[in-house]
């Protein structure tokens, strides 16, 4: 018989032999190796969950979850569960899927005009990690990111994707690209600083360089701003500023580079050129006309309508502090903001959920959707454009906006029937993304 030493001068007898010893041990390293490799299971128990395809909203069902995807939706006496699943009971909530929010700027804060020169690059990443926080928290899963300086979005998308900080999905542009002088430029300080916006290309042959740079560098999709703003100084929200044949030459380079284009546009000329030219997405929308709103539908064209900003900003002045420069132009576009919307509704253009958070404070996101339901929007509606829809915008049909097998575990949790109240996605409770739970006031 082999003998196995289990301590100094101690010897026993080992009846498996010291090979099948060996041979044991091995197995059971890979078994213990197997398991950790097997991805994790949970189940979360609900009474009501909300089919944001049919509007059905359905009792007593259980999600099951493998690591970051859904496995099974259905009722729970029917659910296929192994009995080592993390059991998540939510009691009478309703769940749905985690919200999208296709126009954020995370790197941002509400600070306008020259307070906005003090705020450094490295700066702006850090504030995105707190604003990525909140935004989580707030039910939104998944956000496109379009615009900021220095790629901050970039580094703050790739920190999330790594788990150094939490924060939605995103989805970054890096720099806004936008004629000199305009809405994306710097125009705040005299000549002699020079100061030009890190996404400034005229011409062509420039904007083409731009997009191709802006790629290089981490950009998912492109942003381009085809008329003035509203935050930024000397320029006009309903004046165009890329010519119709710059924003195709953008958009084909773009589109040939497999990234989407998301154009800011508040008056109708550069409306209509945006659509024309092919972008994926027309933000804002706020100034334009009925033939705007017609091309926009013949082209199939989404529109972004952030409107909640116009709301945040009358209802909180003084909170805003915006310089008087800016102010009349706020006023400009709120003059016809939700009636040019509430036209595009009715005409049946393709609506997305975009918020603009960072014109107002960020973890607001959901009131979007009570201003889309006073404009004539069903409750469904509202809901299906920060699902659905803005999964299509955002080139993820088949990753997020439903609770479906395969799709990413992105799950949110209300009290309530947000189908009758929408305000009830105003005060989410439970949050998973990608099958880690990052919020839970069910939890006993």
């Amino acid at each position: 018989m082999a003998q196995m030493k289990i301590s100094r001068g101690v010897r026993l007898k080992n009846p498996l032999g010291l090979k099948a010893t060996v041979l044991l041990a091995a197995v059971l390293f890979s078994l213990a190796a197997f398991a950790q490799q097997m991805p994790k299971r949970a189940v979360i128990h609900a009474g009501k969950l909300l089919d944001v395809k049919t509007g059905s909203t359905l009792s007593d069902q259980a999600i099951v979850i493998e690591g970051d995807k859904i496995v099974s939706v259905g009722p729970m006496s029917s659910a296929k569960l192994t009995g080592n699943e993390q059991r998540i009971e939510l009691g009478d909530a309703t769940i749905l899927p985690g919200l999208i929010d296709a126009h954020t700027h995370l790197t941002f804060d509400p600070q306008f005009g020259y307070e906005s020169l003090a705020i450094s690059v490295p700066r702006e990443a850090l504030i995105g990690a707190k604003n990525a926080r909140v935004t989580l928290q707030a039910g939104i899963t998944t956000v496109r990111n379009v615009g900021a300086d220095g790629y901050a979005d970039v580094a703050l998308r790739d920190a999330i994707n790594a788990g150094d900080v939490p924060g939605p999905r995103m989805l970054v542009s890096g720099p806004p690209l936008g004629i000199t002088g305009g809405h994306c430029d710097n125009n705040l300080l005299p000549s002699e600083y020079h100061a030009v916006g890190d996404g400034v290309a005229d011409g062509v042959e420039q904007v083409q360089h731009k997009v191709r740079e802006n790629i290089k560098y981490g950009a998912d999709l492109i942003k381009v701003c085809a008329t003035g703003g509203v935050l930024s100084k000397g320029d006009d929200p309903n004046a165009s500023q890329y010519t119709l044949e710059e924003m195709k030459a953008i958009v084909a380079d773009a589109h040939r580079l497999g990234r989407k284009v998301a154009a800011h546009a508040h008056g109708a000329q550069g409306v209509i050129w945006a659509s024309e030219a092919g972008v994926d997405s027309v933000e804002h929308g706020h100034l334009m006309n009925d033939e705007a709103i017609a091309t926009l539908k013949k082209n199939g064209t989404y529109l972004v309508p952030t409107l909640y900003l116009i709301d945040w900003q009358r209802e909180h002045a003084a909170q805003a502090n915006l310089p008087s420069f800016l102010k009349a132009k706020m006023e400009l576009v709120s003059q016809s903001a939700k009636n040019n919307a509430k036209k595009a509704f009715a005409a049946g253009v393709k609506i997305g959920m975009g918020t603009d958070a960072a014109v107002y404070p960020h973890g607001l996101n959901a009131h979007e959707l009570e201003v889309y339901v006073q404009l004539g929007m069903t409750p469904l509606q509202a809901i299906q454009t920060a699902t659905i829809n803005d999964a299509d915008v955002l080139g993820l049909k088949d990753k997020v906006g439903t609770l479906e097998p395969g799709k990413w575990a992105d799950i949110i949790a209300v009290d309530g029937d947000p189908l009758h109240d929408i305000t009830t996605l105003q005060h989410v409770k439970f949050v998973m993304k990608g099958g880690e739970v990052v919020k839970n006031e069910y939890a006993k």
